[in-house]
């Protein structure tokens, strides 16, 4: 009998060990930053255009060496939300697009865009912050594919998109080899996943009935949380993502959270890793990474990891 509880005990200790190892293999860039001196890098114009003001989540990507942004620009005597574009050579210095707004007749806030083959895939919030899909070829003009569908896993239809109190939002939108994964949130309450098969992914279905990650148990993320962006490194993926405990919602802090299957995710022990903003979109540029956060919808600061980070996975 001793022997056997020796054993136990040995058995108990071995696996507390690898746990605390496994989340210990967390990058110490992937959590830790320092702000750019001169932040902010990109704001509204602060004068009467239709962007005035922007909004999380402006979308970074670095490609061909030159960085790429896609922003919602607002007025405040017009609050449709527009899509804005802006490039720049050293993700510090951008310039907008003079034939700005993209697509005018579609509401665009809170995108996401992923590149497959030679085609840009941007999922953003609509009316009613409803997710719908847009494809470029060129980055600039855009076609609108509509509002998508998202369906439970029993084949009922989670909501009805032209509904006001419907809310499929923050979408971020990932390719892993045939099937298309998309992460959002209903009102901030929780953060589900659904996939699709289809070639212009408008239909989905829920992995699950139940969230993927919920607020809390600790207080920093008890009221909301909602997806921002998600790295694989090393076959692991990290997510971003932006939570508050606040009701109504208020300083917002950015969190991070770990997987490895997308389906089942462990938040950071160290939770919030800053209170920066709302919109967090990690961007590696072939050598190093960036950290850019939209800071409430005002203005996109910019922040450096104090540590490397290993290279990002190659796509699926």
């Amino acid at each position: 009998m001793k022997f056997t509880n020796f054993l136990l005990i040995i058995l108990l200790l071995n696996f507390s060990l690898i746990n605390c190892n496994y989340k210990d293999q967390t990058p110490k860039g992937l959590v830790e930053f320092r702000p750019y001196t001169e932040n902010p890098v990109f704001s509204g114009t602060s004068n009467a255009s239709w962007d005035n003001y922007i909004r999380e989540r402006g979308w970074v990507m670095f490609e061909n060496g030159n960085y790429h942004l896609w922003y919602t620009g607002y007025s405040k005597k017009r609050g449709f939300k527009h899509l804005g574009y802006a490039t720049s050579s050293d993700g510090i210095h951008w310039t907008r697009y003079t034939e700005n707004p993209l697509a005018p007749d579609s509401w665009v806030e809170d995108m996401c865009v992923l590149k497959v083959e030679d085609t840009y895939y941007m999922m953003a919030e609509g009316v009613h912050d409803w997710a719908h899909l847009m494809t470029s070829k060129d980055r600039i003009n855009w076609i609108d594919h509509g509002s998508i569908l998202i369906w439970e896993p029993d084949g009922t239809l989670v909501a009805d998109p032209m509904k006001e109190s419907s809310h499929a939002g923050t979408p971020v939108l990932l390719k892993k080899e045939d099937s298309w994964y998309l992460f959002y949130e209903r009102s901030d309450k929780a953060i589900w996943l659904a996939t699709s098969t289809d070639s212009i992914p408008l239909n989905w279905t829920k992995i699950q009935k139940e969230p993927v990650i919920s607020p809390g148990p600790g207080e920093y993320d008890n009221v909301a949380v909602a997806a921002d962006c998600i790295v694989k490194i090393e076959g692991k993926y990290y997510m971003y993502y932006h939570a508050t405990a606040e009701d109504p919602w208020n300083n917002w802090c950015v969190c991070l959270a770990f997987s490895d299957d997308l389906v089942h995710w462990t938040k950071y022990k160290n939770n919030p890793i800053g209170y920066y903003g709302d919109a967090p979109v990690l961007v590696f540029n072939g050598n190093e990474y960036l950290f850019y956060v939209t800071d409430s919808g005002v203005e996109m600061k910019l922040y450096y990891p104090i540590d490397k980070i290993p290279f990002p996975d190659k796509v699926e």
